[in-house]
């Protein structure tokens, strides 16, 4: 029996419904009323769909403070709950350098960096963040990262994981958002580009004998790959 068959024998996820969970929720999210606030306002926002779901950013805050993470990268920003729970989590000399192109999402985001008092701790750049992760690298910044959170442009998913592959250091950690894309990379029968970049994607780092590898399925998927 091949193993991936072995896989499907063994005991699985549970199904989340609704209720299931609202009870998750209740007993395990703690969320700082700065992090509430800016998830009500996203979710009124016509994209409030591309925001994280409160318990994926605990989950990588609590990564983050297991590792003693100081210097971290975000690849999209969005209006900056990840970032801000990044931010809230890491010591006071903690650095984000944050990348994004939309300068009407980020304003949302530094307003609440401010209120929170972490706006310090973020460095944002309005640039592809091709542009700034290549500078980084121009700049002799190779290996000195502790940690990194994609969640951008599905069709370079492909470049900023092995752009911040190159700027973190051994036994650093790569998240990687959406890796699930709402089922559809199981679904042979859908095969439009961002549904392949990011199976390809899948695929490819479940064979990169560079880091060690575990996909967690917490809301739409998320890749924790350490670099070796």
């Amino acid at each position: 029996m091949r193993g991936f068959e072995k896989l499907l024998m063994s005991n699985k996820n549970l199904i989340l419904d609704d209720r299931l969970y609202s009870y998750l929720s209740s007993v395990s999210v703690r969320e700082a009323e700065i992090l509430g606030s800016l998830r009500e306002e996203t979710s009124r926002h016509p994209m409030g769909i591309m925001q994280i779901a409160p318990e994926q950013g605990q989950f990588m805050a609590m990564l983050v403070k297991l590792m003693g993470a100081k210097k971290t990268i975000e690849v999209g920003v969005f209006t900056g709950y990840s970032s801000l729970a990044i931010a809230l989590a890491l010591p006071e000399d903690g650095k984000i350098v944050a990348c994004d192109v939309n300068e009407e999402y980020t304003a949302i985001a530094r307003r609440y960096w401010e209120k929170a008092g972490v706006s310090h701790k973020i460095d944002l750049h309005l640039v592809p963040a091709i542009i700034t992760l290549e500078t980084l690298i121009a700049k002799g910044q190779t290996a000195s990262f502790d940690f990194a959170f994609i969640d951008a442009d599905k069709s370079n998913y492909d470049n900023y994981y092995e752009l911040c592959l190159q700027l973190i250091r051994p036994g650093g950690l790569i998240a990687i958002d959406n890796v699930l894309w709402s089922g559809k990379v199981a679904d042979p029968e859908i095969q439009d580009n961002r549904t392949k970049k990011i199976r390809n994607l899948n695929e490819k780092i479940h064979r990169d004998d560079r880091v060690d590898v575990s996909l967690v399925p917490i809301a739409d998927g998320l890749t924790l790959a350490m670099k070796k």
